[in-house]
């Protein structure tokens, strides 16, 4: 299985013939590890790109066939040479800020292409009535995940019922929606009633009233904004592995500079990927006071907190159940991809479109 690779210190990511390198620089922001997460490496003295001046440097090589995507949390170079590398090898590249949060993505060339889904992507798009459908399943298998949490709680001693009873309430009326602002307006309430009741959820006292986005100004604000930025670039990640194009969307408007598909499905998974994350690092007393950092008003993780935090989203990605309807065992990060199968079938017109649902 196929990996995501980690990397935290500045440096330079090169190509060396079939085999690529980082190369630790300045790092204006020291950290304990140049590349994390599972990553068994040597040290390896080899010649600089610049053949005229030979040089032997404490590279990292990483494992070309082992990588599914590489997440950047640092200051990095590379050229066009690493680019093109990594485009034949259809992996994509995520690159975060110096906060830690999301800022873009090196996205290869689709290597599975159909232009007849992609006619129907847009046909779904432009009638109202398909896109409001599809549009509805996401704010249904969303809204559903988050009362699978609530029940998860309600069940070992924390009270529940009130809010579980509001959003099972504003769940009946989905089916008589007719418009993507009113699907929107479902989801937010879910949202914002589901986000009152995590101060049950966590054992420890919180400050979190509101969701805050930009910037987060609390640690609860912080933790669901980098969790749900990985979300959304691995949803990226498996939605490029299909035919779909990351760039139409239902519930949310497909705009400029965003893959908007991506918040699309996301959406589905955040309860059981972001959320439940959260819960687990703060209960088990992984994530503490001092993984934090504060500048003005804007809160954030330090470095130590995002690996940590990192760790425990990969592992979740390898975690496996038995699914189901295929009766083999898959992987979370497997889910995603089964998703957008799904979701390609309804477009096609083979199969309607049932949102995924935590059934454990």
């Amino acid at each position: 299985m196929k990996r995501n690779y980690y990397i935290f210190s500045s440096g330079k990511l090169i190509r060396r013939q079939n085999t690529l390198y980082f190369e630790p620089g300045e790092n204006e922001y020291p950290v304990e590890e140049e590349i994390t997460e599972g990553i068994e490496v040597d040290d390896s003295e080899v010649e600089d790109d610049d053949e005229s001046e030979p040089k032997k440097l404490p590279r990292k090589p990483i494992p070309v066939e082992d990588i599914d995507s590489i997440y950047c949390f640092s200051e990095l170079r590379f050229n066009t040479k690493f680019l093109n590398f990594i485009a034949q090898k259809e992996i994509t590249l995520h690159l975060f800020n110096y906060y830690g949060y999301y800022s873009g993505s090196f996205y290869p060339r689709e290597p599975f292409v159909s232009g007849r889904l992609l006619v129907k992507q847009v046909e779904h798009y432009q009638d109202i009535e398909k896109r409001v459908d599809i549009a509805a399943a996401f704010v249904k298998g969303s809204a559903d995940n988050i009362l699978k949490n609530l029940q998860y709680y309600d069940v070992r001693g924390k009270d529940m019922s009130p809010f579980i009873k509001m959003i099972t309430n504003t769940l009946t009326g989905i089916k008589d929606v007719c418009t993507i602002q009113e699907l929107m307006g479902i989801e937010g309430y879910t949202r914002s009633t589901y986000y009152t009741a995590w101060h049950l959820a966590i054992d420890k006292p919180i400050q979190f009233s509101k969701r805050k986005k930009k910037p987060p100004d609390n640690q609860i604000n912080a933790l669901i904004s980098f969790g749900n930025s990985l979300v959304y670039t691995t949803v990226l990640s498996e939605i490029y592995k299909t035919q779909l194009n990351p760039l139409i969307s239902y519930l949310h408007e497909p705009g400029e500079r965003r893959f908007s598909l991506s918040l699309d499905i996301a959406e589905i998974f955040k309860p059981l990927l972001t959320d439940r994350i959260i819960f687990s690092l703060l209960n088990k007393g992984i994530i503490k006071e001092h993984h934090f950092s504060k500048d003005l008003n804007y809160c954030y993780l330090s470095d130590q907190g995002r690996k940590l935090y990192l760790k425990e989203f990969d592992e979740k990605l390898k975690t496996t159940i038995k699914h189901r309807q295929l009766k083999k065992s898959v992987s979370y990060r497997y889910l995603i991809r089964l998703e957008c199968y799904k979701l390609i079938k309804h477009l096609l017109g083979e199969k309607e479109y049932k949102p995924f649902k935590i059934w454990w």
